[in-house]
């Protein structure tokens, strides 16, 4: 198939929308479809050329975009342009389905101009307009206002969509609830597991490891003032990768929470220290509120990494309390450190058995069973969305499995 996918964000952008969108056509481009993405320009320039992206050679159409000035990286391609840019990508590329990964701006042309042409469209969210607040400059007292128009823009771009997907059952309800569609595909947005080395082995050191965007929506504070409130003894390190606009005030709190030399800011890193990071990390901490899946606890747990992470959202889809990790009750810091204390001071045995349940149940969130339902949907078949929750093992069947 021709596949032309539309993203308002895609590397070298780092964040879950980015990079799912940069592994999904890598891994279409390796089954042997031509692939197209339009997305913003990354810089100033702009125009049609081929990039590598996960391994893979993309045709890239290149929009022309603007600096959001409020948000720490986000670049967006012009509004007023979109529909004619959509309109002359489409043209050039003729292709067979049209994949839109977001609303916003790229979402809303390419969908607007492929039903004209009577090409199928599917459409994946991966945003809540909540999680956008802080950036828009939009005084408190109008937010309700605001998210109302804002999903009121979510359902005109998506009501164009022949199918609708979002990475979980949870985001999918969630999308229902607010948008009154029906029939929202569950689809993990997946990881190539094999890339991922898992160390089982006992830990020298005892680093609790945040990977992601440095921003509010994330819940950095708990994490830090959990980390800060543990018992000093236990000699546990606190290492946060990512960059954000709340770098700045994290190093602040640290130092007024007497914690700042045992906090380091990695900040933006190569892929070989990440990976580095998740072998060498003993816990893997997510305290957002707000993922609707989160790429970054999988790459953990394909790595073997125990996770403790908040109750709420898409998360419990991917820790199950007590299997491979703990949940904690969002702004319960004492709960989260005792929940951090839990799996720092595990003995060996239980920290073998808390990683290989997080390599159990990340093993159903392989990227080729999500590829394998997206080529479905875009031939337009009948999809059953894969079961990525594993019920949990019984003991009698981990102790025959041990024998």
């Amino acid at each position: 198939m021709r596949i032309l996918i539309g993203a308002d964000t895609f590397g070298p952008d780092v964040n879950g929308a980015a990079k799912f969108a940069e592994r999904l056509a890598a891994g279409l481009v390796a089954r042997g479809h031509e692939v197209h993405v339009m997305a913003p320009s990354a810089d100033s320039r702009s125009g049609t050329w081929t990039e590598e992206h996960e391994g893979a050679t993309l045709v890239m159409h290149r929009l022309k975009s603007w600096r959001w000035y409020p948000h720490p990286w986000l670049r967006f391609a012009l509004p007023w342009r979109i529909v004619k840019n959509s309109a002359r990508v489409l043209d050039e590329v003729k292709p067979d389905v049209v994949h839109f990964q977001s609303h916003f701006v790229v979402g809303r042309g390419l969908s607007i101009e492929a039903r004209e042409r009577h090409i199928r469209v599917i459409g994946t969210n991966h945003t809540m307009p909540e999680n956008m607040m802080q950036f828009t400059l939009v005084p408190k007292i109008f937010h309700k206002i605001f998210l109302k128009a804002a999903w009121s823009a979510v359902r005109n771009t998506f009501e164009r969509a022949d199918a609708i997907t979002t990475p979980t059952r949870r985001a999918a309800d969630f999308f229902e609830q607010s948008t009154g569609f029906t029939g929202v595909h569950a689809i993990s947005c997946g990881l190539q597991v094999s890339n991922y080395t898992p160390n089982l082995e006992p830990r020298d050191e005892k680093v609790v490891l945040f990977v992601g965007r440095i921003e509010a929506e994330k819940n950095l504070d708990e994490l830090l003032k959990a980390f800060a409130s543990m018992d000093p003894s236990i000699g546990a390190k606190l290492e946060l990768v990512g960059h954000g606009d709340q770098v700045k005030h994290l190093e602040d709190l640290a130092v007024s929470l007497g914690i700042r030399d045992r906090v380091h800011l990695a900040g933006r890193v190569s892929e070989e220290y990440l990976k580095e990071q998740l072998r060498r990390a003993s816990v893997f901490a997510m305290p957002s509120i707000a993922e609707l899946q989160s790429i970054a606890t999988m790459e953990a747990m394909a790595s073997g990494l125990p996770v403790v992470a908040a109750d709420a959202m898409a998360l419990p889809h991917l820790v199950h309390d007590g299997e491979n990790g703990y949940l904690y009750q969002p702004g319960n810091i004492e709960e989260f450190a005792q929940r951090l204390t839990d799996v720092l001071t595990a003995s060996d045995r239980e920290r073998e058995r808390m990683q290989k349940h997080s390599l159990r149940i990340v093993a159903a969130h392989d990227i080729d069973r999500t590829i394998d339902t997206f080529e479905r949907l875009y031939r337009g078949e009948t999809v059953t969305d894969p079961v990525t929750d594993l019920a949990p093992e019984r003991e009698s069947d981990e102790a025959g499995a041990g024998r």
